[in-house]
C-alpha cells in the first residue's frame, strides 16, 4: 500500500456549498494539521451524537483516534470536513473493506461509512451536502457503494441516507441498521440534489431580499458619499426593520446618524445584524467582512468598487473577498455593486444607489451593470412599471444571475423575469435553470459583449467558444425570450407582466391612422406573424368607436392579440388637438376588461396625456378570462380574471378607486374630460402600478393545458386593466411576437419528448472502441482525430453507416477502385484545403465507367495538383438528394451542442444553422429540422420531391446518444449527409476523442469558484 505521505492533496475536493438555511459552509478533506480542530469539534459533539456515532459511550478521542482520523491516505481511507468560520462542524470518513468488511485496497469497490454533525449545526442540511460529496470522492477512487452501520434510534441519519435518491438496500442485524447504497448517480438522486440546491440557493437569497435589520458600513458624518446615500435611501423607502450606520471613523460622542444609530463597528451592536451594505474603500474591505462575520451577519452588498475590473491585482481581491465571506456563512452581491431593491410591503427595503425606486409590481430584474440598472430603473418608472425585486450585481463575483432564477422560481411576488447580463459564468446550469423556470414564467435575457469575445473586466468567468448565434438557440431552446436591446427588454417585461399570452400569431390591428395600421401590418409580416387586414377608424373616430372595435376584435375567435394604433385628432381649423388621452385610455380598459382575455397593446404617437393614462391602474374592475386556446385556460375552465403571462389569475387589489368614467362627450381619442388620472383607469404603459401592493397569488402549474377553439370565457372580477403603451409599431410588434413564440413554447413543453430506444445501439461496444484508440495515442488534451476506418466502426457502433471511400494515388487505382465498389463511382479529393470544396471543382460525379474515371482523374491532377496534394479517393454514387452536414460539439461551459444545417454556402456563408443541447428529444429533433431557414428545401419546395425527414431525424437522435453516452467524443461530423426521397448516405465523417472533460452539474452541489 502506498504511504499516505505519497499521495497528493485533493485540492478539487474542496467546495463551497449552501446549507438549507441559505448559509455557505466549507468541505475540504481533512489533513494532519487538523488535530487541534478536530478535538475541538469532538468536544462541542453531545454525548448522544458521541454515542450514535460510536454505539458505545465515547466522551473524548484518544491520541490514537486523532491520528487515525487526520492521517488519510486518499485512496482507501479518506476523511472530510465542514468547516464554518475556519472551525470543524461536521466530519465524514469513509474506509474501503472488503467482501468480509476487513480494510482492503483496489480492486475491492465497497466502503464503510460515518458521519458526525455537531449538535448546533444539524438540522442544515450539512449530512446531505456531505453524503454527495463524500460519495463523489469514492466514485473517482473505484468505489461503488457505501455500507453503514445506524442505531435503530438514529433517525436523521436513518433519512439523510434513505431521501438521497440512491439504490439501497435495508436489514437489521445484531441491534443496528446496516445500509448499503449504490454510488451510480440515478435519475432521482440527480433530482433530489438538484431540489435541494434550488432550495438552499433560493433560501440565501431570500436572506439578501428580506432582511430584519440591516447596517450600512461606510456611512460618513455629513451628507454626501456612497454610504449616506444609501442610508438616506433606505430611510425614505420605508425600509421595516432596523438599520444602523457603521462608521469606523465616527467620534465617540455620535450617537445617531439621520436618525439611527451610530456606531463604530458591529460589534456595538447588541441586536443580530441580516445585511450589511458595504460602502468603504476596497482595503478597507477585509476588516469590515471580519467585523461581519464575527456578528453574524448573514449577506453582504458591496458597493465598494477596485476589484476584478481595477486589473490582476483586483482580481486575487475579489476572490480574497470571496473567500473570506464564505468562510464565516455569508453570501456576497458585488463587489462594485449598484445595490438591491424590494418592493414588498413587509420590507420595503431599497438598498441601493438608486433615489426614485420603482413602485410595487410583478417584475424582477437583475443585472450586472450599474449603469444599465440606473438606466433601466429609469425608464421603468418613466413608463409606470413595478418590480417586485431589483438588483445590480456589479462584479457578480459571488451571488449571480442563476441564484436569482432559483428565487423567482418559487417567488409569489414575481410573474415575469428580466435580466441583463454581460456574461454567464456556468451556460450548462443557466439553460436547466432557465427552462425550468420558464415553463412557469416568462424570463426575458438581454446580453451584452456578446461579440467581444471575452468578458468584460471584472467577470471572471470560464471562457466558452461557441458563438453568440449558437448561444441564442440554446436559450430559446431553454424558453428563454431573448431582448436585442434593453429597451426590449423593457418592451418584452411591460407586454409580459400585463397581458395573457396568446393562443397564436393572428393579430387585429385597429386605430385611426390608415398609415400606422399599414406601418403596423408590415412590422407583423416581418416578425412572422399573420396580421389580419386593418380597420381604419379614420380621423374622426371617437373614443366609443375604440372600444367597440376593440371590443369586437377582441371577440373574434380569429384573432390571438390586438394593436390598438392612435394619433392625435386633427380639428375643423387644421390644428392638432391631441388632448389629454385619459377618456380614450378608460375606453379601451373597459373594452379589454369585458372581453376574452387576449393581448392588447397601443401604439400612439403624440397623444397628451395618454401614456400617463396607460400607466396608471389604481382601481378595482372587472378582469378577463384567458383567451380561448390560450395556454392559461382549458377547454372546461370557467371564467378567471384577466391573468398576465408569468402568473395565475391575480386577486382584486384592496381598496379599489372610483369607477371607469364612461359616455364622456368627445370628438377624438384624445378628447373629453379631465378626469383626474388617479381615478383614470388605467390603460398601462407597463408594468403592476406605482404603489400597488397586492397579496401573494397562488402559484400556477408548470403544466400547460392543450389549446382550445371552443373556449370562450366571459368577464370576471379582477384587477384594474393595464395595457402597454409603445412610441412605435414595430417596438409593439416584436413585443408580441416574443410572447407569441414563448406561448408556443410553454404548450409544447407540456408534451415532453422522448430520447428513444435504438436496438442496434452497441453502447459497450463503442466504449471499448474509444477506450482502445485514447490508451493506443500519445497523451494529448486537445484529443486525436481519428482515421477513416476507426470512424466507421465508432460511428457503425451506433447504427451510423458511412459510405466506405478507397484511395486513389494513380488513375489505375482509381479504376481498380471503381470496379470494387461498382458504377457510378465519385471521384474526390481529400487534401483539407480542399474537402467539402466541390465549387474548386475537387469533386467529380456520375462517372459510369473506366473511361470516365481515366478522363476525371486526368482533369483533376492537371487542374488542382498531383495526387500525393490531392489524396483523390474513390466513392460509389448515392442516391440524389439535399446534401446536409450533421454536427456536435462539446463547449466545456455549456456542454455537448448538437448543429443541423444544409451543405455548402447555406451553413458556411449565411451561418444558416439550427443548434439544440444534448441529449435531443424526438420532438427537439423534429424542431431542428424545421429550424433552420432553408428547411423547405426539405419538405418539397417549388414542386421538388420531399426528402425522407424521417431518417434525418432518426440520424440526430443517434448522434446526440452516441456523444451523450461517451463524453471522450469531443467532436463528430457527419458532412456531407444526402437525404434522399428514400433513406440517406453518410458520405463523410470525423470524430475527435479526448480525455472526457469535467461535468459540474452532475458533481455534488458547489458554489463556483472562479
Amino acid at each position: 500500500m502506498t504511504p499516505p505521505s505519497q499521495h497528493a492533496y485533493p485540492a478539487h475536493w474542496e467546495a463551497d456549498v449552501v446549507l438549507r438555511d441559505g448559509g455557505t459552509a466549507r468541505v475540504r478533506p481533512i489533513t494532519t494539521d487538523d488535530a487541534e480542530r478536530l478535538v475541538s469539534f469532538y468536544e462541542q459533539v453531545s454525548d448522544e451524537s458521541k454515542y450514535y456515532r460510536f454505539f458505545a459511550p465515547y466522551p473524548r478521542l484518544s491520541d490514537k483516534d486523532v491520528y487515525r482520523f487526520t492521517h488519510h491516505d486518499y485512496v482507501d481511507r479518506v476523511g472530510l470536513a465542514v468547516t464554518v468560520g475556519g472551525e470543524f462542524v461536521a466530519t465524514v470518513r469513509y474506509d474501503r473493506i472488503d467482501a468480509r468488511g476487513m480494510p482492503a485496497s483496489a480492486p475491492a469497490d465497497e466502503a464503510e461509512v460515518a458521519f458526525l454533525v455537531q449538535d448546533a449545526h444539524q438540522g442544515r442540511g450539512i449530512a446531505s451536502a456531505l453524503l454527495e460529496h463524500i460519495a463523489a470522492v469514492a466514485r473517482e477512487r473505484g468505489i461503488r457503494r457505501f455500507a453503514a452501520e445506524v442505531l435503530p434510534a438514529n433517525n436523521k441519519m436513518i433519512k439523510v441516507f434513505r431521501d438521497a435518491g440512491f439504490t439501497q438496500k435495508r436489514n437489521f442485524e445484531d441491534g443496528s441498521v446496516r445500509l448499503v447504497l449504490d454510488l451510480e448517480p440515478t435519475a432521482e438522486s440527480l433530482a433530489v440534489q438538484r431540489g435541494r440546491e434550488q432550495r438552499a440557493e433560493a433560501r440565501s437569497v431570500q436572506r439578501l431580499l428580506g432582511p430584519s435589520s440591516v447596517a450600512v458600513v461606510g456611512a460618513g458624518r455629513t451628507a454626501g458619499g456612497v454610504g449616506r446615500a444609501v442610508l438616506r435611501n433606505l430611510l425614505d423607502g420605508g425600509f421595516t426593520g432596523r438599520v444602523y450606520a457603521v462608521n469606523l471613523a465616527l467620534p465617540p460622542d455620535l450617537a445617531e446618524i439621520d436618525g439611527v444609530p451610530a456606531v463604530r463597528s458591529l460589534a456595538e451592536i447588541r441586536e443580530p445584524v441580516d445585511l450589511a451594505i458595504v460602502a468603504v474603500p476596497a482595503e478597507r474591505v477585509p476588516d469590515v467582512v471580519a467585523d461581519c462575520g464575527e456578528h453574524g451577519v448573514q449577506g453582504l452588498v458591496v458597493l465598494s468598487a477596485g476589484y476584478a475590473e481595477s486589473g490582476p491585482a483586483g482580481r486575487e481581491r475579489q476572490r480574497e473577498l470571496v473567500r473570506q465571506a464564505r468562510s464565516y456563512g455569508m453570501r456576497v452581491i458585488g463587489p462594485n455593486a449598484f445595490g438591491v431593491i424590494n418592493t414588498a410591503p413587509e420590507v420595503r427595503l431599497n438598498a441601493s444607489l438608486a433615489p426614485e425606486p420603482p413602485g410595487r409590481g410583478r417584475i424582477g430584474l437583475f443585472t450586472q451593470s450599474g449603469a444599465i440598472g440606473i438606466a433601466l430603473l429609469a425608464g421603468l418608472v418613466r413608463r409606470g412599471a413595478g418590480l417586485s425585486t431589483f438588483i445590480s450585481a456589479g462584479n457578480r463575483a459571488d451571488v449571480s444571475g442563476n441564484d436569482f432564477l432559483q428565487y423567482w422560481h418559487d417567488d409569489p411576488d414575481t410573474d415575469v423575469v428580466l435580466l441583463y447580463l454581460e456574461s454567464i459564468g456556468n451556460p450548462r446550469k443557466f439553460t436547466r435553470l432557465a427552462r425550468r423556470t420558464g415553463a412557469i414564467k416568462p424570463v426575458v435575457v438581454a446580453k451584452g459583449a456578446r461579440h467581444s469575445g471575452s468578458a468584460p473586466p471584472g467577470h471572471a468567468v470560464p471562457v466558452t467558444r461557441i458563438p453568440d448565434a449558437t448561444v441564442s438557440a440554446l436559450l430559446s431552446q431553454a424558453g428563454v425570450i431573448r431582448a436585442d436591446t434593453v429597451t426590449e427588454l423593457v418592451d418584452a417585461g411591460l407586454l409580459l407582466s400585463t397581458q395573457p399570452l396568446p393562443a397564436g400569431p393572428h393579430v387585429a390591428i385597429l386605430g385611426n391612422s390608415e398609415s400606422l395600421g399599414l406601418l403596423t401590418y408590415d412590422a407583423c409580416l416581418t416578425e412572422g406573424l399573420r396580421p389580419l387586414p386593418p380597420l381604419d377608424l379614420t380621423t374622426s373616430a371617437r373614443p366609443e368607436d375604440f372600444r367597440t372595435a376593440l371590443a369586437t376584435a377582441l371577440a373574434d375567435p380569429g384573432c390571438d392579440a390586438v394593436v390598438v394604433t392612435a394619433i392625435p385628432w386633427v380639428g375643423d381649423n387644421g390644428t392638432t388637438e391631441s388632448g389629454d388621452g385619459e377618456v380614450l385610455a378608460t375606453a379601451l380598459r373597459d373594452a379589454a376588461s369585458t372581453s376574452p382575455a387576449k393581448p392588447v397593446v397601443v401604439v400612439h404617437v403624440e397623444i397628451g396625456g395618454l401614456a400617463k393614462a396607460l400607466s396608471a391602474a389604481t382601481t378595482t374592475a372587472p378582469g378577463r378570462g384567458p383567451a380561448a386556446g390560450s395556454p392559461e385556460h382549458g377547454p372546461d375552465a370557467g371564467p378567471v380574471a384577466a391573468t398576465p403571462a408569468g402568473g395565475p389569475a391575480a386577486r382584486p387589489v384592496p381598496g379599489g378607486g372610483a369607477a371607469p368614467v364612461h359616455g364622456a362627450k368627445a370628438r377624438g381619442p384624445g378628447s373629453g374630460s379631465s378626469a383626474d388620472a388617479s381615478s383614470a383607469p388605467g390603460v398601462s404603459s407597463g408594468g403592476s402600478g406605482v404603489g400597488e401592493a397586492r397579496p401573494a397569488p397562488e402559484r400556477g402549474s408548470a403544466e400547460v393545458p392543450p389549446a382550445s377553439a371552443d373556449d370562450d370565457a366571459g368577464p370576471a372580477t379582477g384587477p384594474a386593466t393595464r395595457i402597454p403603451a409603445y412610441p412605435a409599431a414595430e417596438r409593439a410588434v416584436r413585443a408580441i411576437r416574443q410572447a407569441v413564440s414563448y406561448a408556443q413554447w410553454r404548450r409544447q413543453v407540456a408534451e415532453i419528448g422522448k430520447v428513444p430506444e435504438y436496438d442496434d445501439i452497441d453502447e459497450s461496444g463503442a466504449a471499448g472502441v474509444i477506450e482502445r484508440l485514447l490508451g493506443a495515442a500519445a497523451p494529448d488534451p486537445r484529443g486525436i482525430g481519428l482515421g477513416d476506418d476507426d470512424t466507421r466502426e465508432l460511428l457503425g457502433r451506433y447504427g451510423i453507416a458511412v459510405r466506405p471511400t478507397l484511395p486513389a494515388p494513380g488513375a489505375d487505382r482509381a479504376v481498380e477502385a471503381a470496379a470494387r465498389l461498382g458504377y457510378p463511382v465519385a471521384l474526390k479529393t481529400t487534401a483539407p484545403h480542399l474537402r467539402h470544396r466541390a465549387d474548386l471543382g475537387g469533386v467529380r460525379l456520375d462517372l459510369a465507367d473506366e473511361a470516365q474515371v481515366r478522363t476525371a482523374y486526368r482533369e483533376l491532377t492537371d487542374l488542382l495538383g498531383a495526387p500525393a496534394e490531392l489524396l483523390p479517393v474513390v466513392q460509389a454514387m448515392a442516391p440524389r438528394g439535399v446534401d446536409t452536414v450533421v454536427r456536435a460539439v462539446i463547449d466545456p461551459a455549456a456542454g455537448a451542442v448538437l448543429s443541423f444545417g444544409l451543405a455548402g454556402v447555406a451553413s458556411e456563408l449565411l451561418g444558416d444553422l439550427a443548434h439544440r443541447l444534448v441529449p435531443v428529444t424526438d420532438r427537439e429533433a423534429s424542431e431542428l429540422l424545421r429550424s433552420i431557414r432553408t428547411a423547405p428545401l426539405l419538405f418539397g419546395w417549388r414542386g421538388s420531391a420531399p426528402v425522407d425527414t424521417a431518417a434525418l431525424e432518426e440520424l440526430l437522435l443517434r448522434v446526440s446518444r452516441l456523444v451523450d453516452d461517451h463524453p471522450e467524443i469531443v467532436s463528430v461530423a457527419l458532412e456531407p449527409v444526402v437525404v434522399a426521397a428514400r433513406g440517406l448516405s453518410v458520405l463523410g465523417a470525423s470524430v475527435r476523442l479526448a480525455p472526457p472533460p469535467s461535468r459540474d452539474d452532475l458533481g455534488p452541489r458547489r458554489l463556483p469558484s472562479y
